[in-house]
Formats: C-alpha cells, sequence, structure tokens
C-alpha cells in the first residue's frame, strides 16, 4: 500500500510539472500574439502559478481577446483540478492515518477471563462456545491488520506478540482463568515458558498440529496439550458405516449406568422406514431420543413424524444394556462377511487417526495423498480422477477425505461422488461455513475441525463444570433444577418448551436415573443432568434458572 501511494505521489508531481510547463508555454503564446504583448517566460510562469493558487493575475488582467479569456479560464479549470487532485493524493490519506483507531494493546478491565493466543477458525469456534457460558475472553493477536479488523468487530483483543510476557501481563494473565495457545507448535511453546514466567499458577492449554511435539509443550509447562485433528481423524472412522463396531459408535459415559451415543442405521435393519414415532425409543427401549442427524443437519427434538432411513443418525442416552438392545434393532439381519473397502484421501494427523481406527476393524484401507511416505498406497492428487482411480474408488465402500484445504476437499468430493456414486463420503471441513459447501459437493457427512477444537478447548477448560461430547456438536451439562421443583419433567414440559432432554436428577450427590418423568417431582436443592445444543441449553437456563 505506501509503494501504491508513494508512486500516486510520484505520478501527481509529474502532472504538476508536466502541466505548468505547458500552461506556461501556452499562455506566453497567447500573450504575444492574442493580447499583442510580448513578456519574458517567468512572467507568464509567475502568473500560472497565480492561477493555479488562486491569489490573483496582478497587470495582466483584463485580457482583450474572447481566446485570451478562454485561454485563461482553461487554466483556472487546471488549477482546480490540480488543487482536488492533491486532496486526494495527499490530505486525505493524511487524514485517514491521523483517525485510523489502533488496536488495544491492554486490557484493564477483565478477570477471571481466559487469554487466547493469536486468532484462528478454531479460536473462532472456542470464543462462540466461551460465549454461550458467558465467559470472558482476550485475543492475543500480533498481526495489527487482524486485530483491527477483530476491535473493529467487537472483540476484545491486545495488539502485541504473544511469547512477550508485558503483552501477557498486559492482557492480564496474572487475573485469568487460563490461557490457551493456537499458534504454530514452536511458537506455542515459547507462550507457555511466557505464561509460566508472569503467572505461574495461571492454567495453560496448548493445541498441537504434530502430535509427536507435545511433549514439548508439557515439558514447556502446558498443562493440556490437545490434538483435534486425531480426535476428528478417529471421530470421521466411526463415522464409515458397520466400519468401525457394527452399528454403534463409543458412547460418551454420563454415569456408572448412563451413556450418550450416538447410532447409525445400518441397511436392512427393522429401524429403517419407520418414523420416530412407530419406534417409541422411551416405551419400547427404555432410551431417550436426544436428536437426530439428517443430511448433516441436527435436529432435536425429534418429530415424531421424521423417517428413519441409512442416513440417519440417533443420538441416544440410556442405560448400557438398553442402548444394546436398540443397537441389534439398527444392524442390519443380514450381517455383511465381505471387508469393507475404505479410501482415505489425505494421510496427515487426521488421516492417520482414522486409518488407525479402521485398522481394528475387518476394513481394507487404501490411502492417497500428495506425498510419498509411510502408509501412502497411492501417491497422487486427490482432485485427480486417475489418481482416485488408482487408489480403488469404483469399488470403495466409504471414503473419508481429511484435506488441509476446503476448497481442495470440496473438488476431491466432487471427484469422488462422480466416480462412485454410491459410497458414503465422509470429509474434514477445516472451517466450519465450508460444511454445507461440501454437502452439496456430496458429501454423506462432514464435521469441520474448528467446531471440534472449539469444543474440545471448552471441555478442556471448564472440566469440572460440564461433560462435552466434542465431536457431536452436545452439551451434557449439569445445573441447579431451579424452578423446575416441585415439578415434574412432564408437567413442566421441558423438552418442547427448551429443546433439552433431561437425563437424570442429582439428590443429595446421588444420580437418579431411569426415573418417570410424569412422577417424579424435582426438590429444591436437586440438581438436573440435560442433554442439549448450546441454545438449548441456555434456554432452559432462561427458563428454569434460578
Amino acid at each position: 500500500m505506501s509503494l501504491w501511494r508513494s508512486r500516486r505521489a510520484g505520478y501527481y508531481l509529474a502532472l504538476v510539472t508536466v502541466t505548468t510547463v505547458v500552461s506556461t508555454l501556452v499562455y506566453n503564446y497567447g500573450m504575444a500574439t492574442l493580447e499583442n504583448d510580448p513578456q519574458p517566460l517567468y512572467r507568464s510562469l509567475e502568473v500560472v502559478f497565480q492561477t493555479y493558487t488562486t491569489t490573483g493575475y496582478g497587470e495582466d488582467a483584463p485580457w482583450a481577446t474572447p481566446q485570451m479569456n478562454l485561454l485563461v479560464i482553461a487554466l483556472q479549470l487546471t488549477g482546480i483540478g490540480l488543487i482536488l487532485t492533491a486532496v486526494d493524493v495527499f490530505a486525505v490519506p493524511w487524514l485517514q492515518r491521523a483517525l485510523a483507531t489502533t488496536p488495544p494493546t491492554a486490557a484493564t478491565d477483565l478477570e477471571d477471563h481466559v487469554i487466547i493466543c493469536e486468532y484462528t477458525s478454531r479460536g473462532e469456534a472456542f470464543i462462540e462456545e466461551l460465549d454461550a457460558r458467558d465467559q470472558a475472553s482476550v485475543v492475543v493477536e500480533p498481526d495489527e491488520e487482524t486485530a483491527m479488523a477483530l476491535y473493529e468487530s467487537d472483540y476484545r483483543v491486545v495488539h502485541g506478540d504473544p511469547e512477550s510476557t508485558d503483552v501477557l501481563e498486559n492482557a492480564g494473565i496474572e487475573r485469568a482463568t487460563a490461557v490457551v495457545a493456537d499458534s504454530a507448535d514452536d511458537t506455542n511453546a515459547s507462550i507457555v515458558l511466557s505464561a509460566r514466567e508472569v503467572a505461574p499458577d495461571v492454567r495453560v492449554v496448548t493445541l498441537v498440529e504434530d502430535r509427536r511435539l507435545g511433549e514439548y509443550h508439557r515439558i514447556a509447562g502446558a498443562d493440556d496439550v490437545l490434538s483435534p485433528r486425531q480426535l476428528l481423524g478417529e471421530s470421521l472412522a466411526h463415522r464409515v458405516p458397520t466400519a468401525v463396531t457394527t452399528a454403534v459408535d463409543e458412547g460418551v459415559e454420563i454415569g456408572d449406568d448412563l451413556e450418550l451415543v450416538e447410532l447409525s442405521i445400518a441397511e436392512g435393519s427393522d429401524l429403517v422406514g419407520r418414523t420416530t414415532g412407530e419406534v417409541r425409543l422411551r416405551e419400547r427401549y427404555g432410551v431417550d431420543g436426544i436428536g437426530a442427524w439428517f443430511g448433516g443437519e441436527f435436529e432435536s427434538p425429534l418429530s415424531p413424524d421424521r423417517v428413519l432411513d441409512t442416513e440417519t443418525r440417533l443420538l441416544v442416552a440410556g442405560e448400557p444394556d438398553r442402548i444394546d438392545e436398540l443397537r441389534s434393532e439398527a444392524s442390519s439381519s443380514v450381517q455383511p462377511f465381505s471387508a469393507q473397502h475404505v479410501v482415505i484421501a489425505g494421510y496427515g494427523e487426521a488421516g492417520a487417526a482414522a486409518g488407525g481406527a479402521l485398522a481394528e476393524t475387518n476394513s481394507q484401507v487404501t490411502v492417497l495423498d500428495s506425498v510419498d511416505k509411510e502408509g501412502v498406497d497411492v501417491v497422487g492428487d486427490a482432485r485427480d480422477p486417475d489418481a482416485v482411480r488408482e487408489a480403488g474408488v469404483d469399488d470403495a465402500t466409504a471414503v473419508i477425505v481429511t484435506l488441509d484445504d476446503d476448497t481442495t476437499a470440496v473438488f476431491a468430493t466432487l471427484v469422488v461422488r462422480n466416480l462412485n456414486p454410491s459410497a458414503d463420503i465422509v470429509v474434514r471441513a477445516n472451517d466450519a461455513e465450508n460444511i454445507q459447501k461440501l454437502y452439496r459437493a456430496g458429501a454423506d457427512y462432514v464435521q469441520s475441525l474448528a467446531t471440534v477444537s472449539g469444543r474440545m478447548l471448552a471441555s478442556t477448560v471448564f472440566e469440572d463444570e460440564e461433560v462435552l461430547a466434542v465431536d457431536r456438536q452436545i452439551n451434557v451439562v449439569k445445573l441447579p433444577a431451579g424452578r423446575l421443583a416441585g415439578r415434574t419433567v412432564a408437567d413442566a414440559d421441558v423438552r418442547s418448551r427448551t429443546g433439552c432432554t433431561v437425563l437424570a436428577a442429582v439428590r443429595g450427590g446421588e444420580t437418579v436415573t431411569g426415573f418417570d418423568p410424569d412422577s417424579f417431582v424435582f426438590e429444591d436443592g436437586d440438581e438436573v443432568v440435560l442433554a442439549g445444543t448450546d441454545e438449548s441449553v441456555r434456554a432452559f437456563e432462561e427458563t428454569f434458572g434460578v
């Protein structure tokens, strides 16, 4: 930008020079031939400058001939044009620089906040989680333009180097709840050391791209080192139908006899083609239907008219043996004996984690990557149909796409869908905003790295407050019963009013599960264990909160 401004200034000065020389010669010629009053060039130059600066014309005015008057009018208009151009070239940029707001370099009014070192799409998802909890946060951003954009978007931001102890002090680290380092792996280690120097007792959480480097973050002093790509890769592998276990993914344990499970419905299952009302999850199986994914969209609560099919993924909560009954119903009555063929496109941290999860099954796995390294079967571009064919996409039952660039992932998804219309395509999105685009390209299931990272961070930082199914976009929370005291779940109509499902009650330190929602009356001092989205949990707090 500064180079362009310098060029504009140079162009303007050249324009002034050329215009002045031409105007002087023309005026000098006009005075000699039209006015019959020859004069030296320096006198004509003086008149031209008098015209440009609007200071007057001295003894030359008035002019006798119409031609000379028109020439002087032209000089006057030229002078006005040069003045306006000078304002645009010099005055406007100077005023913009003089009046521009600079991002803040300190956050002195915050306490018990979370400091996020550098802004990323993962950090954006984490900030949304913090906002949902009414938890204050501040972003330490070294890039001035990014910091300015965040500041103008009403983010709390401190402009400075997060590796600097002074900057961390300006961000209020001594009053902070936690510090999250979300930069390059080596930079994160430096941030941890700086944080430990200024505030030895503050909790420090880091994100790591290369899992092998996590050890050095711990040596530097990090309390927790997270590898979202590994978690996401394993989660994507669990989204391949019938590839990992028979029909149900590993559950999230809530208590000794209660767990949250995401359930796939296999082809040939007795549940296919039936509505949720016909299935009657609570009456027949004794489990609560929290919600379900339909075409990538999560719906909660479930409408009784919703038809279940092989693309539906149910989210249910209940006792393990009850879920086992539902699992058998969701499984196909005809079990496949042939091995599944799964193609993994992209073999970074997430791809390797997906491959590790699939290695524990009877799946045949082929890995496609642009770099020849250990574990890669086919070297090529996932956007190249020939390379994808060489990986065996024609007979693949599923394809897992874990590429670092979402635009590349979109194109790879289009290629795979065109080559094998029946394959299940499971895709990692780096940014949540690209999820719907990937679905339109033909993906069957998309999960955002940014969303998983944000929820993983929230789960780690607030581990004593909330249990999160970080790869399911669902919260399992324990809250005071509040205004629910003296009422039953059915009487209060919790599900329809808030969208939350009450999983259990906590009374006197004991967790009560499997209670009758029509007869169990909550008492003062009770707590409720809820499952729901961020929005539904907030709705419960607003409706029944103390």
